[in-house]
């Protein structure tokens, strides 16, 4: 496939064209984005400073919340300014970074939520060996992984679009640089690279979220072992997981299993993934987990403290 690209930039035509809608949805995304960050970088800064939450559970919350805040970076600034903006445009090179971005964080997301669940797995049915195996090496290692799996995952959505060849025309029916809508612009037969990213993204997805639903059946059914206080808290936690992974997962298999093709609800699913889900992890998390809760608030109680002392006379 020789690439022909004489395409510098492309024209994304945004989620609609009504200037009183446009003002409307930038008021409404630049409220979630600022409790996305807010919420997410809460739950990281609460975590590290909090004594009473150095475990690995949480030790993968926190690195969650901060992949999540990244994640909604990569998209809703730029699409708030293309919101203000009448012309929507984007150079290739940009194009491509958002691309890498959001699927470098999206991927370890998967990944991530892969390690949360096999933690949760050992903490239930092998809890007397639970510090033993998730050792601090052990979680640091399959954050590593994590890492490296959204790495790979990326460069191969990337890889894929720069050998493209582009010749126009240049309009992207979307509000985000992604690969189907990529795939659609190109001046070539891009059939097998579908299947390659459906193999890619779309049988990643559901092989993990098969497998995280048939981990979290086993871990469930091994409860029927512990006490009525223990069950509890263990069901606590796990639904919290249960919720993110259908949250997250259930949205990018609509998106990636399928052949090539763009519909006009894919740009209103991927606000979802990609706009509300990280919004929705820190507050799943937390109005579930009573810890969090109770060190979030002498946490930040003592941090008022402290300022006070500072700034009262002496």
């Amino acid at each position: 496939m020789g690439k022909s690209n004489n395409v510098t930039e492309f024209v994304l035509l945004g989620l609609t064209q009504d200037s009183v809608g446009q003002k409307a949805l930038f008021v409404m995304f630049s409220l979630t984005y600022i409790m996305t960050m807010v919420g997410n970088l809460l739950i990281v800064v609460t975590v590290f400073a909090s004594p009473s939450l150095d475990s690995p559970v949480y030790f993968f919350l926190a690195y969650l919340s901060l992949m999540d805040a990244v994640y909604a970076t990569a998209i809703s600034p730029r699409l708030l300014i293309d919101l203000l903006c009448e012309k929507k445009t984007i150079s290739f090179t940009a194009c491509l970074a958002q691309l890498f971005v959001e699927h470098l964080f999206g991927g370890a997301d998967v990944f991530l939520l892969v390690a949360m669940a096999y933690d949760r797995y050992v903490a239930i049915c092998k809890p007397l060996h639970y510090l033993t195996i998730m050792s601090q090496r052990v979680c640091i290692s399959l954050l590593v992984v994590a890492w490296t799996g959204g790495f790979v995952h990326a460069l191969f959505q990337v890889l894929i679009v720069h050998k493209l060849p582009f010749c126009g025309p240049n309009v992207i029916d979307h509000f985000a640089c992604d690969i189907y809508p990529l795939l659609g612009l190109a001046c070539a037969d891009t059939y097998f690279l579908g299947l390659s990213v459906i193999g890619n993204n779309g049988a990643m997805c559901t092989v993990i979220f098969i497998l995280l639903l048939i981990s979290y059946g086993i871990i469930l059914n091994s409860l029927k072992t512990h006490s009525q206080k223990g069950r509890r808290k263990a069901l606590s936690t796990c639904s919290s997981h249960i919720m993110v992974v259908v949250c997250f997962f259930v949205p990018c298999i609509f998106m990636y299993v399928r052949p090539v093709s763009n519909f006009p609800v894919d740009k209103f699913i991927t606000v979802f993934y990609t706009i509300f889900t990280p919004l929705l992890n820190p507050l799943i998390y937390t109005l579930r987990n009573t810890e969090i809760k109770n060190a979030m608030e002498k946490f930040w109680c003592k941090m008022l403290t402290l300022d006070r002392i500072r700034v009262s006379p002496h």
